[in-house]
């Protein structure tokens, strides 16, 4: 017997979580320009991208909730931050822009591997000199567009759903015994896809998507800078929707496609499309902007009819937000002299795209035998946000909706920095997989990752 149906009654309503606030759009085209370094892959044997195969978009969501004080998220289409300096230096430039605390603001990168090599101590290879006046202008974005959508808040709504997407696959392989990195079809995967419909007067003006795969389709073979599946997904909404779609990845740490690492963009696009089309049909079964479906009535046929009708709601108006950080600790690092002996007979050009990053890594964020994790958490409304600037695995984003089962939660990765470094499961040590060996945190960094946001996110929501 279903105890639900069992109790409801006429007048009764189908419960949609949303966010009543003020809230803006804007957007700006941060296409990296041609010529500029995108060497993202250890075996590509080229270093300037030489072309476009979609646009990069920055676009900027403000939202102001009951509490007044206004919050922008920017969805960036960008690769990642390889040094403290570079991210702090773009992030703070926006604050200072916009007038805004630490806290109010998350700039999420999409994490597409295609993208600009988004460091500037890399301008002295080639295609490097265009590195920092790309920095500067990707910040001075970040300003016009939040500003933009700071000055045109209106009185709105964001509804949130879920749907399911098939695209991403564990991405941990086992191959006689050595841990490769790539599908392994012997494993499940989170396929949650979160979605904000976000509507003013009733007219839809945008769609928040947060979704947990790495945007590694296209690889070392392809030479054009590229948003991966999140173009195509992006342009399949906004054609149905009729308003700007903004993407965030979600804990993604071992989650990829199953087809990936080729230089066929008609591959990224077929992926964006399988996204694209999940968005959409979430999107299809809700009700008209601003109704809940409410049992009205019985007509009666030649079966009683129960008759469910929409009726304009109100949404959770409260907001809330904290900017607070765990304490991980670092395991036993090899120095980069031992790195290098250890990849020594490794191909040359993936040996430094190595240690590339394992000097990058170091620099600006470890000092001592832990780090400071930094973690955003906003609360709008009915939903909750919880942002970080690590690649976290999808037990992050598992663990906290099973543990608020009511509220829809955006888990996000690559947001903000400090700590751009992987948080794996312990099992991912055991293995030695890629992610484990390659993040100089300890074992449990993800267990503790998760305690502290559990109790952020019980904090915001309160009894």
């Amino acid at each position: 017997m279903n105890d639900t149906a069992s109790h409801t009654r006429i007048g009764d309503s189908i419960r949609i979580p949303r966010t009543t606030a003020r809230i803006g759009i804007a957007r700006r085209d941060i296409t990296p320009p041609v010529g500029i370094r995108a060497k993202n892959w250890g075996p590509a044997d080229w270093e300037r991208s030489e072309g476009a195969h979609r646009p990069f978009t920055l676009t900027a969501l403000a939202v102001v909730g009951g509490d007044g004080r206004p919050r922008v998220l920017l969805a960036v289409d960008g690769t990642w931050w390889r040094r403290v300096a570079d991210e702090r230096g773009v992030r703070g430039a926006i604050l200072d822009g916009l007038g805004l605390e630490p806290d109010q603001l998350l700039l999420s990168l999409s994490h597409t591997h295609a993208g600009a090599v988004l460091c500037a101590a890399d301008a002295h290879l080639p295609g490097g000199e265009l590195i920092p006046g790309y920095l500067e202008a990707l910040a001075g974005a970040g300003v016009a567009a939040g500003r933009e959508a700071l000055d045109g808040v209106r009185q709105g709504l964001i509804e949130w759903t879920s749907g399911r997407c098939t695209l991403a696959a564990d991405r941990e392989l086992d191959v006689d015994g050595r841990p490769l990195v790539g599908y392994n079809p012997g494993a499940t995967a989170d396929d949650t896809v979160m979605i904000g419909r976000l509507s003013v007067d009733g007219v839809v003006c945008a769609t928040l998507v947060n979704y947990a795969c790495h945007p590694t389709t296209l690889a070392w073979q392809n030479r054009e800078v590229s948003p991966d599946y999140v173009g195509a997904m992006r342009e399949l909404v906004e054609a149905a929707t009729g308003a700007p779609c903004l993407f965030v990845q979600g804990a993604s740490g071992e989650l990829a496609p199953r087809e990936q690492y080729t230089g066929d963009v008609d591959v990224a696009d077929r992926h964006g499309r399988s996204l694209g089309h999940a968005v959409l049909a979430a999107l299809d079964a809700l009700p008209t902007p601003g109704e809940q479906l409410t049992l009205d009535g019985v007509v009666e046929s030649g079966a009683p009819l129960a008759i469910w009708t929409g009726r304009a709601v109100d949404g959770g108006s409260g907001a809330a937000g904290s900017l607070t950080s765990v304490e991980l600790t670092l395991r036993d690092l090899p120095t980069l002299d031992e790195l290098a002996e250890e990849w020594k007979d490794i191909d040359p050009r993936s040996r430094e795209e190595r240690l590339g990053r394992a000097r990058n890594l170091r620099d600006g964020y470890i000092d001592g035998p832990t780090v400071q994790h930094p973690v955003w958490a906003w609360r709008l409304g009915d939903a909750v946000i919880v942002a970080h600037p690590g690649e976290a695995y999808s037990r992050l984003q598992t663990t906290l909706r099973a543990r608020f089962p009511e509220t829809p939660v955006l888990v996000m990765n690559l947001t903000n920095g400090p700590g751009f470094v992987y948080l794996p499961t312990r099992d991912a040590y055991d293995r030695g997989a890629y992610q484990a060996w390659q993040t100089p945190l300890a074992p449990g960094a993800l267990d503790a990752l998760e305690s502290h946001a559990v109790a952020v996110v019980a904090g915001l929501l309160g009894p």
